[in-house]
């Protein structure tokens, strides 16, 4: 794939070796080419020089030959042609100095002299010509005067030595330039030679590489291409191929199991229509094919019923969705069967249940009906009577005045006390009946609040006992805030009822975080405790481990925690032990927090 990322490291190493490449060749090449050039260069100021060194012998014979013309004048030997030769000189040596000067004119040192020699050879020449004139009139001594101050005055000889020692150390120190690049040229042709036997290596290394990972990468493929068919042929949940004219172009061992092929239709391409006895002919599911070739509308849960091979009735759930093949341009489109017949059986079973639920729910509110009317009754039929009983014993006592025994007067005591008992059980009865039926206002409950709150109310009822409390931070709930109160003052109701017998009393409450993320609250006291060996009653209604006349109460107490607990989601448990304190503990799940 061109945008994977070992195609983009394979085109980063071809990018990287054809830079390679392009230097390693290239480089040796102008390397050489300006090396050849410099000595191009070397061999054409060889020639310059020499031609200069031929202009200014030239220049030097020219000077020469004039000074002869002018002695042969001096001794009377007059030749035609000397004027014509004498001015041909002149012009002569005008020429070669103008050549020397286009020369060398990119050396304003040279320059320099050239213009220092060219004064001097005009100069020699004037002089020449002053002494030429001098010898025709006789004076010789001018002449002669004039000759020996052109030959002092104006030294050509130096100034041409000058300029040829110049252009020869030039000459010499750009002999010395091409012979260094010459050996810097043999060092690049040999550097060039060792990197492209390298660059060679690294071809032939990274093409045996890339060979091996191909050749890795082929097994690779067909070791996967080998998992995924093995896959899918072993998978349970039968998976088809059709291309776009509905034809089966492959399908796992599942299918065939699923509807009944044969092995020699599994390399065929069977059309779908004519797979499991015409079960896929159903036109609506074809037309649904059709529209998930041509539009890639995906297939959901088409419910498919038929009989297998062995006459069982079964139900499946058809999922289709358009893919392409790799390496082609061919639509196709898998399909996949989920077998929900089990499935849709149990569905039937749970409406049946559901059915029955339903019935038995109704005889349930039937019952509760029931069960509220009975409450009703307890809360208003039996209290009459408790009063009355109550109320009489009163009036006859009062009506008795002194003439009252003491037997009697303890038979209306017990009469009286067992009213007002039996009016407080029928209270915390219909208390915890309520719990049961009444719907939960669940909303954030600040437990440190709730358990202060309720601190305070118990100790108002304890009086003037020493009570320490040892209350740790506690959090925030989702809860029924009356039902979370409710659950206090039972459990720190009972940790002060039961510890009253102690000269001091200690009341810890804490909580913790479980391991699963429930929250758990500890109430413990150094009371009376109890045997654990009755834990499993503790918990019911109307329910005691100690007797009435040691502690009061009515048993429904910690029926109604757990109750509320319940209904929370929570639970409670008890550790203790007789005269040895007790330990209540509480959680809430997590949903609750």
């Amino acid at each position: 794939m061109t945008g994977s990322p070992a195609y983009g490291q394979f085109r980063t190493r071809m990018i990287m070796l054809a830079v390679a490449v392009v230097l390693i060749v290239t480089l040796p090449f102008w390397m050489t080419r300006a090396g050849t050039q410099r000595a191009l260069d070397a061999a054409a100021w060889v020639s310059h020089t020499s031609e200069v060194s031929s202009l200014l012998n030239e220049l030097l014979f020219l000077s020469r030959d004039t000074e002869a013309l002018v002695y042969r004048k001096r001794l009377g030997i007059e030749v035609d042609s000397d004027v014509a030769v004498f001015e041909n000189n002149r012009e002569a040596v005008e020429a070669a100095i103008d050549r020397l000067a286009q020369m060398t004119r990119d050396d304003p040192v040279q320059q320099g002299r050239i213009g220092e020699l060219r004064a001097a050879m005009q100069g020699r020449l004037r002089l020449q010509g002053e002494a030429t004139t001098a010898y025709a009139a006789g004076a010789m001594a001018a002449g002669d005067a004039a000759m020996v101050t052109g030959q002092r005055q104006f030294r050509i000889r130096e100034i041409a030595d000058q300029i040829v020692d110049d252009e020869r150390a030039k000459l010499t120190e750009r002999q010395e330039i091409a012979a260094r690049d010459a050996r810097q040229l043999g060092y690049i042709n040999l550097g060039a030679m060792l990197a492209q036997l390298v660059l060679l290596g690294l071809v032939l290394l990274v093409s045996e590489r890339e060979f091996r990972q191909r050749l890795v990468a082929e097994r690779t493929s067909k070791r996967a291409a080998a998992q995924a068919q093995a896959i899918f042929e072993t998978a349970r949940e039968p998976i088809a191929l059709i291309d776009a004219d509905l034809n089966l172009v492959l399908h796992n061992d599942a299918f065939s199991e699923l509807y009944g092929l044969e092995d020699a239709e599994r390399d065929s391409a069977l059309p779908i229509a004519e797979v499991g006895n015409g079960v896929w002919a159903d036109p609506v599911l074809t037309q649904r094919l059709k529209e998930v070739v041509a539009r890639d509308r995906e297939l959901w849960d088409y419910e498919q019923r038929f009989r297998d091979v062995d006459g069982n009735d079964r139900v499946i759930l058809l999922n289709a969705r358009r893919m392409r093949l790799p390496d082609s341009q061919d639509r196709a489109v898998l399909i996949t069967a989920s077998d929900v017949t089990v499935l849709k059986r149990a569905e039937d079973s749970i409406r049946d249940l559901n059915r029955q639920l339903t019935g038995r729910v109704d005889q349930v509110t039937e019952v509760n009906r029931e069960l509220e009317a009975f409450s009703y009754s307890v809360s208003h039929d039996l209290r009459a009577p408790l009063r009355h009983i109550g109320g009489f014993a009163d009036k006859l006592k009062r009506h008795l005045g002194e003439a009252v025994d003491e037997k009697t007067a303890h038979y209306l005591r017990v009469i009286s006390d067992s009213s007002a008992r039996m009016a407080t059980l029928i209270d915390d009865l219909l208390v915890y009946s309520r719990l049961g039926r009444g719907a939960m206002r669940l909303q954030p409950v600040d437990m440190q609040a709730v358990v202060e709150e309720t601190r305070a109310i118990v100790m108002a009822d304890a009086g003037e006992r020493d009570i320490r409390w040892r209350i740790q931070p506690l959090p925030v709930v989702m809860g029924d805030e009356n039902m979370m109160r409710a659950v206090w003052q039972n459990l720190l109701g009972n940790a002060v009822k039961y510890s009253a017998k102690r000269e001091v009393a200690e009341i810890e409450v804490s909580y913790r975080k479980l391991d699963d993320g429930t929250l758990q609250f500890s109430v413990k006291d150094n009371g009376a405790g109890f045997d654990m060996a009755y834990a499993d009653k503790l918990f019911g209604v109307f329910q005691r481990l100690h007797k009435a006349s040691e502690y009061p109460g009515t048993g429904i107490g910690l029926a109604s925690v757990r109750r509320i607990l319940a209904r929370h989601g929570g639970r409670i448990e008890a550790e203790a032990a007789p005269d040895a304190g007790a330990t209540f503990r509480f959680t809430l799940p997590t949903s609750t927090t």
